[in-house]
């Protein structure tokens, strides 16, 4: 089956230009050096699935058009991929039947129903919410007709997720790929990476720490993403091997889910 993957954000937490800095990432006048915070979006089967709702959703639906959205996947807790959560609001509107599924760990979901307990708790009265019912995780999900297998990284010192979906996977936030994990990235077609920039970090990869997975499981093609303002894209994507590139922000991939 087809599918299209949509790079909704691309950019670090703090998203790129970043506030307060003067430095030439910033100030570029390259739209793909305009990093808003990491999420994809795919498209199959007339169905709309997003990992992760960032700060900047609101933003990104705009840009990219998006007129219905039937599931959203968390890789973890972390500001900059759940504080969207209430931009949801209109499209859970629009969803059809009952609430919009939210997929997550079960400590993903109980930290998320505490974070958000006006939303999930039936006691709060001013104004509109978002629709939508946690699920947990425990294994391989099959999704209208897509298999969803999630698939641990470290982050720091954290277990969080990643997903492969097909001939594709999306792995954010990582400063380790277990060995386990590793094994299940064998015959991709797209590989999506963390690589924060070039100098080391205690809890994301690096661009040489990448690019060793990429050497490891040799997917077809790879795409760095979660990048800070080290890493100018052009001058970035002409130092990197053929195969592998930076993401960018609006960015289309076609795959076989």
């Amino acid at each position: 089956m087809q599918a299209t993957l949509t790079v909704l954000g691309s950019g670090t937490s703090m998203g790129v230009p970043t506030i307060g800095c003067d430095c030439a990432v910033c100030h570029s006048r390259d739209p793909r050096d305009r990093r808003t915070r990491p999420s994809i979006l795919i498209g199959y089967n007339r169905r709309q699935v997003m990992i992760d709702s960032t700060p900047d959703f609101r933003e990104q639906a705009l840009r990219e058009n998006i007129q219905q959205l039937d599931a959203v996947f968390y890789t973890h807790t972390h500001a900059d991929h759940i504080l969207g959560i209430d931009d949801l609001r209109p499209l859970t509107y629009l969803h059809k039947p009952g609430k919009m599924p939210l997929f997550a760990t079960p400590a993903a979901c109980d930290f998320m129903r505490t974070m958000f307990r006006y939303i999930f708790e039936p006691t709060y009265k001013f104004g509109g919410l978002p629709q939508v019912e946690m699920h947990p995780i425990d294994g391989t999900l099959e999704l209208f007709g897509a298999r969803f297998e999630p698939l641990t990284v470290i982050h720091g010192v954290t277990p969080i997720l990643g997903f492969r979906f097909g001939s594709a996977a999306y792995l954010t936030d990582h400063s380790e790929v277990p060995e386990e994990t590793i094994a299940k990235l064998r015959d991709l077609d797209i590989l999506f990476l963390d690589a924060l920039r070039y100098k080391p970090h205690p809890t994301h990869s690096t661009v040489e720490q990448s690019l060793k997975i990429v050497e490891a499981v040799q997917p077809k093609r790879t795409f760095f993403t979660h990048i800070c303002h080290d890493l100018p894209h052009e001058e970035t994507n002409a130092l990197l091997p053929e195969g592998v590139k930076l993401a960018f922000d609006g960015m289309k991939l076609e795959f076989e889910i």
